[in-house]
């Protein structure tokens, strides 16, 4: 019996588990499986093994993107055409919450992830951390202070108030076929202020990006200014508001980038990144508008050479919900990135459509059924990485998991 029980909680299948185990009540089917509910069939489990924690409270939760994909390439990297199929995991979250000061809002965060990785074979999965980082609350009047493996401060906003679908495909300045300037998380320490009509996320990172090389040359800064113009915020399905925000990064030497100049021959520098982007967003319970423009620029002394993330694009996307909870959704997006081209090279547009549909079962559980179009000039050769994007669609079906 004691091990069934420990074994539950070390899965953190039961959510929030105190540091006090007998604060949770458990139950146990015919099948020893273990519940947080009582039902039919269900007994009540009358002694457990106690899990011990320094901290007064552990929150544990998780998050998984599993799906299948099929994709019929236009251009395969100047190949033959031809197409690919595969279930993934595209991500899989496992993560804890220590609290660890007398204020409720302060914590330890500590965030795992799942990834493929080639260095066991092609199929393995292997385990990355995303974040981890200590959340100090009001250190200064409606300001908090993450420090460590933290949050970047763009893409977390957008993912939770315009583009909701990160299961299927990144934010603009993440996608790799579009900007594909900046991860979602970094060393560093970012400030959070939070008010009614205002919000803002300003931090100092190193700026390779959590699994980036990391570069100690320069320091980046970057940052979010967000107007709350009806006085509201958050919750898709829940609120009227509208947000207009400014972000960008000043990134100093964040990484050594090796391209071709137009003579044919190999220059590695330590680029600048610099991106600006203006964004905005309405939202009603049934509906959401949202769009942005970004520009970015990357210096480098060498001739006929243009650095990796030079360039400009936007994206727009919109939402329609149907349902008494509005757990039935129609979505679509468009992102358009044009990188600057080096010396006489021709310049080139890579576009990506999206659209889908999404059945919200339950407050874990969402369906995705999605078409991805990608969209790439034939001539590629002005892409500062000096490689191709593959054109093609892809046909998606996705379960994005929340517990």
């Amino acid at each position: 019996m004691k091990k069934i029980v420990l074994s539950s909680l070390v899965a953190l299948t039961l959510g929030s588990v105190a540091a006090n185990a007998g604060a949770t009540k458990l139950y146990q089917d015919e099948n020893g499986q273990v519940f947080t509910k009582g039902g039919e069939g269900r007994t009540a489990i009358k002694t457990a093994t106690s899990v011990f924690s320094k901290a007064d409270k552990l929150k544990f939760s998780g998050q998984a993107f599993i799906g299948y994909k099929h994709t019929s390439y236009d251009n395969y990297l100047t190949s033959s055409p031809q197409s690919d199929q595969q279930f993934e995991i595209r991500r899989g979250y496992l993560q804890l919450k220590a609290y660890l000061l007398d204020d409720p809002k302060s914590y330890y965060r500590i965030t795992f992830d799942l990834k493929n990785n080639s260095t066991f074979d092609t199929n393995s999965l292997a385990v990355r951390a995303k974040y981890a980082y200590l959340n100090l609350n009001e250190v200064l009047p409606a300001t908090s202070f993450e420090i460590g493996l933290a949050h970047r401060p763009w893409h977390d906003y957008e993912e939770h108030n315009s583009w909701l679908y990160r299961s299927i495909s990144e934010v603009l300045i993440e996608n790799k076929n579009s900007a594909h300037l900046s991860s979602s998380a970094d060393y560093g320490v970012m400030a959070k202020t939070r008010t009614k009509f205002f919000d803002s996320d300003i931090g100092v990172f190193n700026g390779e990006g959590y699994h980036g090389t990391q570069n100690s040359n320069g320091m980046s800064l970057e940052w979010r200014f967000t107007g709350h113009l009806l006085g509201t915020a958050g919750h898709p399905e829940k609120n009227t508001y509208l947000d207009a925000s400014f972000f960008g990064q000043l990134n100093q030497k964040h990484y050594a980038s090796t391209a071709n100049n137009v003579a044919g021959t190999s220059v590695t520098e330590n680029d600048d990144l610099k991106f600006y982007g203006l964004h905005t967003v309405f939202n009603m319970p049934a509906f959401l508008v949202s769009g942005q423009y970004v520009t970015s620029t990357n210096t480098a002394s060498a001739v006929n050479y243009v650095s990796q993330g030079a360039g400009n694009g936007y994206s727009f996307n919109v939402e329609g919900r149907l349902g008494s909870e509005h757990q039935y959704k129609a979505f679509a997006k468009y992102d358009n990135w044009t990188p600057d081209a080096a010396g006489t090279d021709s310049t080139y547009t890579r576009k990506t459509t999206i659209v889908g549909a999404a059945w919200k079962m339950n407050r874990n559980v969402e369906w995705v059924a999605n078409t991805t179009i990608n969209n790439n000039d034939n001539n590629q050769y002005g892409s500062a990485t000096g490689s191709l994007t593959s054109s093609g669609t892809a046909y998606m079906l996705t379960a994005e998991v929340n517990f």
